[in-house]
Order: structure tokens, then sequence, then C-alpha cells
């Protein structure tokens, strides 16, 4: 009889992990500032502020009555689901990938705690110079981008090829 194989499960660390840390800044962030107050961090660069997104990134659909939210709860869900499949099928080899995985796994559900609990997201870091500003965001955005660097980056590294 052969053994069950749970894929690259243990990397589900790094989304707890993730998740975690989101909520436990989001918390701090909620309960220290005002909303949208700035905290310069590096002045004319960088601040703390607080914002509420009830839109997708880059505030995509955040002028809509709410319906919004349930539908990002059902994309983030499902998306997370699938990605709990895509590590449990993985090979011991596929570290980077399941690694990149769990960040945006982590991050998803970070994102998604928020849309379920408050209706909207907490965005707390904001880059800005010369009046430019970029979209404010958070941890659990840092770690989506980052994992879906890392899988961007991945196609390029010279193993990507000769494992197919």
């Amino acid at each position: 009889m052969r053994k069950k194989s749970w894929g690259m499960l243990h990397w589900l660390w790094i989304s707890g992990v993730v998740l975690i840390l989101d909520q436990v800044v989001k918390h701090r962030i909620v309960d220290s500032l005002y909303l949208y107050e700035q905290v310069p961090v590096i002045p004319s660069f960088f601040s703390l502020t607080l914002a509420y997104n009830t839109g997708a990134a880059f505030s995509f659909l955040s002028d809509q009555s709410g319906w919004q939210r349930w539908l990002f709860v059902g994309v983030a869900s499902v998306v997370s689901l699938m990605l709990v499949s895509w590590l449990a099928r993985m090979k011991k080899e596929e570290r980077w990938q399941a690694c990149s995985m769990a960040l945006i796994l982590g991050g998803a559900l970070g994102n998604l705690y928020d849309r379920v609990m408050n209706g909207y997201v907490v965005d707390f870091l904001l880059v800005y110079y010369d009046g430019w500003y970029f979209p404010s965001f958070n941890l659990a955005d840092m770690a989506i981008s980052s994992g879906a660097a890392m899988l961007v980056l991945d196609i390029f590294r010279p193993q990507h090829n000769s494992r197919s």
C-alpha cells in the first residue's frame, strides 16, 4: 500500500506567519491612527497611514454599492482553495514555487479575513514623491506581490527549463 503524499503542504507555515503578522500589524495601525492620518517614516517618500479599501487592487470597484465585497470574498476563497490544492500536488523539488504559493495564500487570507470581518481591507503603507502617490497597501499585498514576482522569476531560472 502506497503512503499518502501531502505534497508541499508543510509550506503552509509561511502562509500562517504572513496571515498572523498582517493581522497583528493591521490591528496596531487601526488602534494607533485616525483615518487618513499620515505618519512620515521617510519624509517626502514613505508614510504610515490608515485607509480602508472596499475595492480590489488599486481600489478597483471601490466606488460600488457593496456587492463587490462578496465578489472579492468568493474570488479569494476559490483562489485560496486552489492554492492549497496546488501545494498538495507539488513535488518535493518544487520548493521555490511552494514558497511562492504560500506567500500568495497568506496574503490572500489576510485580505480575505479583513473583507469578511470588516467589509473592507485595511491598508497602511503609503509611498509617494513630489505629489505622486502610489495607492496605499499592506503586508498581505506585499506577500501576494512577492509570491507572484517569485513565480515570474522562476520562469527565467535555468533549472526551470530542464524540469520538463
